[in-house]
């Protein structure tokens, strides 16, 4: 799993700082969440193949969050794609999609599917996967918001071929219906499970994606666990009562947030307040470290790998 930050800023871009976007890559598959101003141009220096975007993922219908969807849209139809385009987002993605659609008269010529969260203040499935599901959360923002949760199904455990070759179980097909979870017996009578062979199921990956929210405490608790935490952390601590008003979160908020989570194990600040310039940004990854030293600040472009449990226990 690789994620590749594609923009930063909230509010307006700037040079340097496109609006937020984050592109999630899992075998072969990209997943996009948010579309801010400036997405394609990450996308493109990046050189990531937009045509394999499977699925959109909308926090809300802010502008600095879904202005750069248009241009992924009608730019789908320049590059031959074939596979269906899935949009997911709370109430009014669909009026924003089919009213742009509509107003720039796009050409495209495949199939857009549209699926609005019809509960946004509950958590709740929103996407499902025979490996993976994909999560909403409920925010607290002016407009109706959510974050989302990519969490990976588990995986069978490590398969030991020389224990099946103890057991007599002759390599082939019952190896592989073994390592699919299949009991086996063999010409004998003899039966044997997956569990004789085979090592305990092993956790998948967990990706969380927070903006666009005031601080609620009842976060933690969604994103507990996190292989990584991509969260705004708008302002710094000076602008407390701005960000209460403007239902955003301070940088130390975030931090709260994840150390009171448990088992994160990284956290990237994201949408940031333009007033901030890239010196200034120094102190809102200071605030978040005093509480959660495992932040760091996302920057554009930057690529992040996200690898299994297992993979950290073999590099310790």
């Amino acid at each position: 799993m690789e994620v590749f930050i594609l923009g930063t800023g909230g509010m307006m871009p700037l040079p340097g700082r496109n609006l937020t976007s984050v592109l999630l890559r899992r075998e072969g598959d990209l997943f996009l969440f948010d579309c801010g101003e400036g997405t394609q141009v990450s996308l493109r220096q990046l050189n990531l193949r937009w045509k394999k975007i499977t699925t959109i993922f909308i926090s809300h219908t802010h502008a600095d969050h879904v202005t750069g969807l248009p241009g992924i849209l009608m730019l789908s139809s320049q590059v031959e794609r074939t596979e269906p385009l899935t949009i997911v987002g709370p109430p009014k993605i669909r009026e924003y999609v089919e009213s742009s659609r509509k107003v720039l008269d796009m050409y495209i010529n495949y199939e857009i599917v549209i699926k609005e969260i019809e509960e946004p203040e509950k958590p709740g499935v929103v996407y499902e996967d025979k490996d993976f599901i994909v999560r909403s959360v409920p925010l607290n923002h002016s407009r109706v918001c959510v974050g989302y949760i990519m969490e990976e199904k588990e995986r069978p455990g490590v398969f030991f071929p020389d224990k099946a070759k103890q057991l007599g179980i002759p390599c082939g097909p019952l190896w592989s219906s073994l390592q699919n979870g299949l009991p086996v017996e063999l010409e004998d009578g003899q039966k044997f499970e997956p569990g004789d062979v085979m090592g305990s199921p092993r956790k998948g990956r967990k990706f969380s994606f927070v903006t666009d929210t005031a601080y609620v405490e009842k976060l933690s608790e969604e994103v507990a666990g996190s292989d990584l935490f991509i969260c705004e952390g708008m302002f710094d601590q000076s602008l407390l009562s701005s960000a209460r008003e403007k239902k955003h979160m301070t940088s130390e908020q975030a931090a709260t947030i994840a150390s009171r989570a448990g088992g994160i194990k990284r956290m990237g600040l994201i949408h940031y307040s333009p007033r901030y310039t890239e010196r200034e940004l120094r102190n809102l990854l200071k605030e978040a470290r005093r509480i959660f030293p495992d932040t760091f600040l996302c920057r554009d472009r930057m690529s992040l790998h996200v690898p299994y449990e297992d993979e950290l226990k073999k590099k310790d």
